[in-house]
């Protein structure tokens, strides 16, 4: 250390501590403000990424809560279609059976009615097949009766004496 203070000279300390000044000055000028530029560009680009990914992850939230809500109203919405297709469903069926058991009363009544006349048209044939047999029994009874005299005159009289009779 003494050999250092013995070779210290003032012209050189001047120099240096001159170089060493503008050496500071050259690298404040052109090599910390860059860097610190730099390093604050970063650190503000950090900053707005940072800012940009809360932003996304806050529209990322309000998407998902809208999304959650048009599910709610599409299940809401879907709910109400399934209840009205239902009630028209069970409208449909229940209409369908009155129509089909009006339909049956038609049929039953159309039934009954034809039933009914072709009753009255076998009674009607009935009833002419027994007069014709009744008329063609009395025709042959009363011929066979009146074939001989005496029973002729003996039918006028029976006859005769209904008429007054009654």
């Amino acid at each position: 250390m003494e050999q250092l203070l013995n070779d210290f000279s003032f012209g050189l300390f001047f120099w240096q501590s001159l170089l060493f000044i503008l050496l500071l000055i050259l690298l404040g000028k052109f090599a910390w403000k860059p860097i610190l530029k730099a390093v604050d560009d970063r650190e503000q680009g950090i900053k707005d990424a940072l800012a940009e990914a809360e932003n996304a992850r806050k529209e990322m939230q309000n998407l998902t809560a809208d999304n959650e809500r048009i599910l709610k109203e599409a299940r809401a919405e879907r709910d109400i279609l399934l209840k009205e297709a239902k009630v028209m469903k069970e409208n449909i069926i229940s209409d369908a059976k009155e129509q089909a058991k009006e339909q049956a009363n038609k049929v039953i009544e159309q039934a009954k009615a034809t039933i009914e006349s072709e009753k009255q048209a076998a009674i009607t044939e009935l009833k002419n097949q027994v007069a014709e047999l009744s008329v063609g029994i009395a025709e042959k009874v009363v011929r066979a009766e009146l074939s001989d005299k005496d029973k002729q005159l003996k039918l006028v009289e029976d006859m005769l004496k209904e008429v007054t009779i009654s």
